[in-house]
């Protein structure tokens, strides 16, 4: 049966679409289209979206291992019930992975093995599927690889690889405390993801504590200072009213 009129226009138009998503010329395509059959179309528009679903896939799972997660983790099943986030935002606004276009931090807060990992881990893999670059790291570990690499003279590379990502998850941040020195490289990464990228910190320590952290109180005032402002507290194991109002997240001029 012939096309319509608009048969065909839908078909051609899905033929620029996909040819386009390639990059191909707009004159390049004018002259497929001007000789082409309807068959020759639609074949052609199948090649053409089965490359870039090709892609695609090849993106996401590039993302995915250039992330470095220690074991795949999902927000499904999660347990939410003792998850306590700030007011007006709660786990749909998070889900969405807003807060990654947004560049704004989240703190996972709560004792061990309350599933802050877990929920890091699966907002990064979520993150890599929506085409955004991830970098993982148990804090201490990226600790002593930026030592290393100042050490070895390829600290710029590996700031480098850092920058590429769209979120960090800082990992067990503060379970090990930095000494002065080893404080101020990540520190650097952390300041520099200002407005840049988001940082998820997975943490059992209180703000008043990260001096402790860091061995320099003014390194963490503005480590603080930038999580406070441009970021929110999502507590994991009850809540801890205290915690909440001192910190005062999600709370001022939102």
């Amino acid at each position: 049966m012939p096309q319509t009129s608009s048969e065909r226009e839908a078909a051609q138009a899905a033929f620029r679409g996909a040819a386009r998503a390639l990059f191909i010329s707009g004159d390049t395509i004018g002259a497929f289209l001007a000789s082409a059959t309807p068959g020759q179309v639609a074949a052609c528009t199948a090649m053409l979206e089965s490359e870039i679903a090709h892609r695609d896939r090849a993106k996401r799972a590039r993302l995915l291992r250039q992330a470095r997660f220690p074991v795949p983790k999902s927000a499904e099943g999660f347990d939410w019930s003792n998850v306590s986030f700030p007011d007006g935002w709660g786990r749909d606004e998070m889900l969405s992975l807003a807060f990654v276009r947004d560049a704004e931090d989240l703190v996972f807060y709560g004792q061990t093995g309350r599933g802050k990992t877990h929920m890091a881990t699966a907002l990064g893999i979520a993150a890599t599927s929506a085409g955004y670059p991830v970098r993982f790291w148990q804090t201490a570990q990226l600790v002593l690889q930026l030592g290393k690499a100042k050490r070895e003279g390829t600290l710029d590379r590996l700031l480098a690889d850092v920058a590429k990502a769209r979120l960090l998850v800082l990992d067990e941040f503060g379970y090990v405390p930095f000494d002065v020195d080893g404080a101020r490289l990540p520190c650097q990464v952390i300041s520099d993801s200002y407005e840049r990228r988001s940082v998820i910190f997975t943490t059992n320590v209180e703000f008043s504590r990260w001096g402790t952290v860091f061995a320099d109180d003014k390194l963490a005032a503005a480590i603080v200072d930038r999580v406070v402002h441009h970021g929110r507290l999502v507590e994991f194991g009850g809540p801890s009213h205290r915690l909440e109002e001192s910190l005062m997240l999600g709370k001022s001029g939102r």
